[in-house]
């Protein structure tokens, strides 16, 4: 793979003019620097107003920058030649009302140069993909639901097979199952080496999907990087975590919270216990096990992507 970055933001800024008579000028945007790397699910997270939407129209040349600059794939973003290898669904996207969706997905393959045969097999394997059914492939937009309008979408922004693909709030107006669908076509797209930039509130997607993420506050960047290595507690001690079934948590936790620093925490069908030192997993499970308690797992205590957000954003 190519050591150029997928995606290359320096400095960007984006400034905004509001009010009617006497003007004032907004930052919306202010001095981003980022860069995402090739093959990864990169997540973008941010509050309203903290410049997700914007950094992304600045990056798809909807709109233009204040200061700064942005490559993507190595070529500046207005590059207009760049956007052939480029796919983006907006947040609420809107497309002619009168089109079907398989005239829709037609028109799109056109503009990219497809011939009749390829068009046809990716409209199809495209829109089965996203979920929507073949019995509404010939149905007008117009009478297209929210969710129905997303998955085609994100079928539009696949059909020229890019190598990064920009999704603003692409879970939005799915149901549970089309939410998991949608998931699992972007866990594919790693699998083919396509780099998927992706912003959305819904953390438990970002959790599951996402390599590596940035968060912005107000317009600037508040953090970035590896998600496991933003998720790992970073302040006072390291703490472990066992969790174990089968056992009361009276009966043993006088004993537990003998051993120094450890916690019981009482849960429907055992005990969750915090220890400090890894050294004291072993005086666990001896009490435990003694009391009929059986082990489900170890692992260490790390804060969660809700926690890291609300940090970050506050």
């Amino acid at each position: 793979m190519s050591n150029i970055y997928a995606v290359e933001i320096n400095g960007l800024s984006k400034d905004y003019e509001t009010g009617f008579w006497k003007k004032k000028r907004v930052r919306a945007l202010d001095g981003l620097t980022l860069n995402v790397p090739q093959g990864r699910i990169f997540g973008f997270l941010g509050g309203n107003g903290a410049g997700k939407t914007t950094t992304i129209k600045l990056l798809m040349g909807l709109i233009f920058p204040t200061e700064g600059s942005a490559k993507i794939l190595g070529q500046d973003s207005a590059d207009v030649h760049m956007h052939a290898r480029v796919g983006y669904c907006p947040e609420n996207p809107y497309f002619y009302d009168y089109l079907t969706a398989l005239e829709l997905m037609d028109y799109f393959g056109r503009l990219f140069g497809l011939d009749d045969a390829k068009r046809r097999d990716k409209t199809r394997e495209l829109l089965t993909a996203v979920g929507l059914e073949e019995r509404d492939w010939k149905r007008q937009l117009r009478k297209y639901s929210k969710g129905m309008l997303q998955r085609v979408g994100l079928a539009q922004s696949l059909i020229n097979e890019p190598e990064v693909v920009f999704l603003d709030e692409p879970m939005s107006g799915l149901d549970p199952v089309g939410r998991r669908e949608v998931r699992e076509l972007i866990a594919g797209l790693r699998e083919k080496g396509t780099t998927v930039f992706m912003s959305t509130h819904i953390l438990s997607d970002i959790e599951a999907l996402c390599d590596e993420v940035a968060i912005l506050r107000r317009g600037k960047l508040a953090a970035a990087g590896d998600l496991a290595d933003l998720l790992e507690t970073s302040e006072g001690p390291r703490l472990l975590e066992i969790c174990i079934q089968g056992v009361d948590a009276e009966a043993i936790r006088e004993k537990v919270e003998f051993i120094a620093g450890s916690t019981l925490i009482a849960e429907p069908h055992g005990v969750v216990i915090q220890v400090l030192d890894e050294a004291d997993i072993d005086a666990v499970l001896k009490i435990t096990r003694s009391h009929g308690g059986h082990l489900i797992s170890i692992q260490p205590v790390k804060q969660s992507l809700e926690e890291l957000f609300v940090k970050e954003t506050a």
